[in-house]
């Protein structure tokens, strides 16, 4: 009966689904809530029969009401690919906007500590490399990546200023690209946009002249980065990714290389306001968490392209 109780929204994302598995293992009970606009239940599935699990659907950009005591919130409900959020540019921005809104509320009235998942496009196509927490960003507010880009500097505006003028007790987190099973075949990132490719034998697609760079951190570094800022006592915006940094032209021939395939890669434009640059300053988390990554990519990407093969049935 004393097990705390968190409620993870996103719940069945990828990374809300890993969060769910995550706080079961240490012992919570999780509310997980999910409209399915982009995830799936599949994810979540497993969790169904256990009595520490409950799954609410629900849009969070409507009133959010948990009965009940309520100890953490995990905000990571948002479209997070460049399809997703160019598909659906007014539900990102509200989810990033009027749902923050609901759920620093939630947190308030429940006197409940809440992370929010923000994410390195704060800095958008960045001047500055590796990218430090300190750094402003260089965002196009009306180009069209700018709903999520925004929506998410909003959402950490908010959060500090229910964090200065209520007293709630908040953490922000930096996502940097982050992969791993449970990614969905069609998210239109580059790590499952090269596995599909490569295995249902299309030609890997390159944008650009594949110079601009990535940095890949693999899911279950990025969960015990989460739990660790969770436990923290850190209020400011802290990075988590892997700062092994490559550019996804070697990163395209990576994959060739794991799946034994032996597709061409083919160029095409690099769309607006693409980063060139992308690798997390991660001095913070290694001071104030003891945190860094421990999985490298080699290892990582072979766990993922097992995962990917069962999902296209070429296992």
């Amino acid at each position: 009966m004393n097990k705390k109780r968190i409620l993870i929204t996103g719940a069945a994302g990828f990374l809300g689904s890993h969060l769910c598995d995550r706080f079961i293992k240490e012992g919570f009970h999780v509310i997980g809530m999910d409209n399915l606009l982009t995830g799936n239940i599949k994810n979540i599935e497993h969790l169904f029969p256990l009595k520490e699990f409950e799954y609410f659907h629900h849009d969070v950009t409507k009133f959010v009401h948990v009965p009940g005591e309520l100890d953490y919130i995990l905000h990571f409900a948002s479209p997070a690919s460049p399809i997703d959020y160019l598909k659906m540019p007014i539900q990102t921005l509200k989810v990033g906007s009027l749902g923050t809104h609901n759920l620093l509320g939630l947190a308030k009235e429940k006197k409940a500590r809440i992370l929010v998942a923000s994410t390195s496009e704060v800095y958008g196509d960045p001047n500055v490399h590796p990218q430090p927490e300190e750094y402003w960003g260089n965002v196009n507010p009306v180009g069209p990546r700018g709903v999520y880009d925004e929506a998410k500097r909003f959402m950490e505006s908010i959060t500090m200023a229910y964090h200065n003028f209520h007293g709630v007790d908040t953490r922000i987190i930096r996502i940097f690209n982050t992969y791993g099973p449970r990614m969905r075949l069609d998210d239109g990132r580059a790590l499952p946009a090269f596995m599909s490719q490569a295995l249902t034998g299309q030609d890997l697609t390159v944008f650009g002249d594949g110079s601009q760079t990535r940095s890949f951190c693999y899911v279950d570094d990025l969960v015990e980065g989460i739990f660790r800022l969770l436990m923290s006592d850190y209020h400011l915006p802290v990075n988590i990714g892997n700062p092994a940094e490559i550019s996804l032209l070697e990163f395209a021939e990576e994959i060739i290389k794991l799946t034994g395939t032996n597709q061409k890669i083919v160029f095409q434009p690099l769309p607006k306001d693409d980063p060139k640059q992308r690798k997390p300053d991660i001095t913070k988390a290694k001071e104030l968490l003891g945190w860094s990554p421990k999985v490298d990519r080699a290892e990582g990407l072979k766990i993922t392209y097992e995962y990917f093969k069962q999902a296209l049935g070429k296992a």
